[in-house]
């Protein structure tokens, strides 16, 4: 362990102690606090998991479902968002991603962080209970780069600047703000995201090497446009890398004596499409099949290096996903051996339809959650806020985690439900769809796009709102997932009552500025409703 990281972990020891001395504030109901390790794959589908569709998934998963068979299947998980920036803004602040500053897809290349500085994140919260907390992988929720301008001077990215700026400009010598350590991790090492310059690691908030180099739209790995780049940078190099400093963090958290939260955001199965020499080739159905196989070996050895350092026993592990599986990186060769990337549900990622946002989550915590569990119950990415706060006895302010419910109760076998709905916003933020029971009622007459994203030609493509609208149909659909898991009969003029309902709880939750109890709050920015016709 070197000094810095000693420190640290005598500084959370002393934390613990102060805790220890007030009583036992702060402590797990058993007297003991969990670490806490969330596993976030990306674009993976719903049905890429073998135990969520055993009969069509054609690509083998047998950590996953290990993980599952040890602890907690949830069937009806959403994201906060069908797509990764604002499904990453959920997990960590336990609130929606449409009140935040982000009007639509993601945060481009040097763009500016969406998580505000003095929002309470979930290591922020975690840290002030005596965690020590590392982030290792994709942090794709921006940073403020410094950038030369043209004039020869040097200005950091502002904030509230979410579209792309600058490629190349990079000032290599000076820290990047804004990024993760300023958000509550005590350490960080990886990618912003890995199909987008600069192509290199970031350690806490320094880039490991100067990115004197530059990718081509000709490198072999065609995925990610043009921009500095690391002399000798391999795309296929990158998850591996990230796993390795992840059983490093492991092995160095267990030496100290304060608990750990590791989050853990992979690069895979998204774009670059390279897979490591592993993999490369082993599913015998795609390239994107044999990232599926590297991430779940991802997840076990993530699962092997806490049964090597005695932790399994005492850590709540999470594996979930982003968002649902992305259609433009070729869905055709799943299709042609009968895998069905978003199980029997319809859409991709970006889509507000079921496969768009409903995503595999499992979870493991020897002693607390029952092996072998399968929960239909309905919950959100954003819960987890609210869940860690609850297992540590903590209270949340009034001003935090506004979208976040405590699953402790449900994962402890005490009660079947957790919450009543959920709002989930598409790739725009003012295109939401709201789930209740087994209705669902999309407020979009399409599939929440600006354009289609699938090309592959026998494929059916997403249609835009606006494409949508000029066919006729009506300006939201209405659905009984559970009746119809794909989405196949809009019940919109059948049911004017569930509708009005429906509608009128997404607009309470909007005005208010939570979905919980408690004072009103506000959104970020201001969201109307589309609905048109």
């Amino acid at each position: 362990m070197d000094a810095q990281s000693r420190r640290t972990f005598l500084k959370c020891a002393a934390g613990a102690a102060v805790l220890a001395a007030m009583g036992g504030k702060g402590y797990a109901m058993d007297g003991k606090r969990p670490n806490i390790v969330v596993i976030l794959a990306d674009d993976l589908g719903y049905g890429d998991v073998g135990c969520y569709d055993p009969e069509h998934c054609r690509v083998p998963t047998p950590h996953i479902d290990r993980l599952a068979a040890e602890g907690i299947l949830f069937t009806d998980a959403h994201a906060g968002a069908a797509l990764c920036t604002p499904s990453r803004y959920s997990l960590l602040t336990g609130r929606y991603s449409w009140r935040s500053s982000l009007e639509e897809h993601v945060v481009r290349p040097y763009g500016s962080p969406l998580i505000a500085e003095d929002r309470l994140t979930l290591p922020k919260m975690l840290k002030e209970h005596g965690y020590y907390t590392a982030c290792i992988g994709k942090w794709h929720l921006g940073f403020n780069w410094p950038l030369r301008q043209e004039d020869g001077s040097v200005e950091y990215a502002p904030d509230n600047v979410f579209i792309q700026q600058r490629y190349g400009d990079l000032v290599f010598e000076l820290p990047i703000k804004g990024g993760p350590t300023t958000r509550g991790f005590d350490e960080y090492f990886g990618v912003d995201l890995p199909n987008s310059p600069p192509y290199t690691f970031i350690k806490d908030d320094r880039m490991t090497a100067n990115p004197t180099d530059r990718k081509t739209i000709n490198d072999r790995v065609h995925w990610g446009p043009e921009g500095p780049m690391e002399p000798g940078w391999r795309f296929d190099r990158v998850q591996p890398t990230l796993v390795d400093k992840a059983e490093d963090c492991i092995a160095r958290c267990a030496e100290g004596d304060a608990p750990f939260f590791l989050y853990m955001p992979l690069t895979i199965p998204h774009e670059p499409i390279a897979p490591s020499e592993e993999f490369r080739g082993k599913s015998g159905i795609s390239d994107v099949a044999d990232l599926i196989l590297e991430t779940d070996a991802a997840v076990g050895r993530i699962m092997a290096a806490l049964d090597a350092h005695g932790l399994t026993d005492n850590t709540l592990l999470i594996f979930t996903s982003d968002n649902g599986h992305c259609s433009y990186t070729g869905i055709m060769p799943f299709q042609e051996v009968g895998h069905r990337v978003g199980g029997p549900y319809r859409g991709y990622k970006c889509n507000i339809s079921e496969g768009g946002h409903r995503i595999p989550l499992v979870a493991r915590w020897p002693g607390v959650i029952t092996p072998g569990r399968k929960s239909d119950a309905l919950v959100c990415l954003s819960d987890w806020m609210a869940t860690c706060a609850s297992a540590l006895n903590a209270t949340l302010p009034d001003d935090a985690a506004e979208d976040s419910l405590d699953l402790l109760p449900h994962l402890r076998g005490q009660t079947d439900e957790v919450r009543e709905d959920v709002v989930v916003q598409s790739y725009f933020a003012d295109v939401l769809m709201i789930r209740r029971g087994p209705w669902k009622l999309s407020i979009c007459a399409g599939d929440g796009v600006d354009r289609p994203w699938c090309t592959e030609e026998g494929v059916p493509h997403d249609i835009s709102d606006a494409d949508a609208l000029a066919q006729g149909r009506p300006p939201m659909q209405l659905y009984n997932v559970v009746e119809d898991p794909g989405e196949t009969r809009n019940l919109i003029e059948a049911h004017p009552d569930i509708v009005e309902d429906l509608l009128a709880r997404v607009q309470d939750y909007i005005d208010r500025g939570r979905s919980t109890p408690g004072p009103r709050l506000q959104n970020d920015q201001e969201i109307r409703l589309r609905i048109e016709g």
